[in-house]
């Protein structure tokens, strides 16, 4: 692990499985059940990535509360800290996170099954470097990372969320508070039946086994 001083929490926002409020673009195709499996398994696959990073000290904000069996699990298997993500919008509940951090964070959701430890310590090393924030762009307009060396409220103000223009409004918002960043790749989320298209396609069928045949039993 790197020394204290270089040390980088990770912040997950995740929710629990819930069958019916998880994924529900994706019932469809999945049944509510199989689009709640996969969550699971998104986040599972999330939390196995950051403690391989080994960049520093993991907390799971999880919604609507910790108390959901799938979090106590998780919190049993890995070395990770529970936290109950507030009331607010999302910008509100990413700086919550960093605000309580106090250093350099890295903030992840669990719909990005392509996030891989050496991008988590990629973007550790642009925290360490000196940047004030490090985002990784995604492909409908938003963002799958967003670390940031230190509490800046300002940066998730005015932003309209869930929407194609996060990552235009979040660029506008950095250079108006004229901090540096660094933007690395390009990513994709798993929310639409396209994207679970695309899973099979490069490689991620693993995700799958299993929920497409429990989907047409329902």
């Amino acid at each position: 692990m790197p020394p204290a001083t270089d040390l980088s929490g990770i912040a997950i926002l995740t929710k629990a499985p819930v069958p019916g409020r998880v994924k529900t673009r994706l019932a469809m195709m999945l049944g509510v059940e199989g689009a709640a499996a996969l969550h699971e398994r998104l986040v599972l696959r999330t939390v196995e990535t950051a403690v391989e990073a080994d960049v520093g000290p993991i907390t799971i904000w999880a919604s609507p509360d910790e108390r959901h069996p799938f979090f106590q699990d998780l919190a049993q298997r890995f070395p990770v800290r529970l936290a109950r993500q507030p009331e607010g919008d999302l910008g509100e509940r990413v700086h919550a996170a960093v605000d309580e951090a106090g250093g350099p964070t890295i903030v992840i959701g669990t719909d990005c099954p392509l996030l891989s430890p050496a991008h988590l310590r990629d973007a550790a090393d642009v925290l360490r470097g000196g940047a004030d924030a490090v985002i990784y762009p995604a492909e409908d307009g938003g963002y799958v990372l967003i670390g940031l060396s230190r509490p800046i409220p300002e940066v998730f103000m005015d932003v309209a969320w869930s929407s194609d223009g996060v990552m235009l409004q979040t660029r506008q918002r950095l250079r108006h508070l004229g901090l540096s960043w660094r933007e690395v790749g390009h990513f994709w989320d798993v929310d639409r039946p396209t994207d679970v298209m695309r899973m099979r396609r490069e490689g991620l069928s693993d995700l799958l086994v299993g929920i497409d045949k429990r989907a047409k039993t329902e």
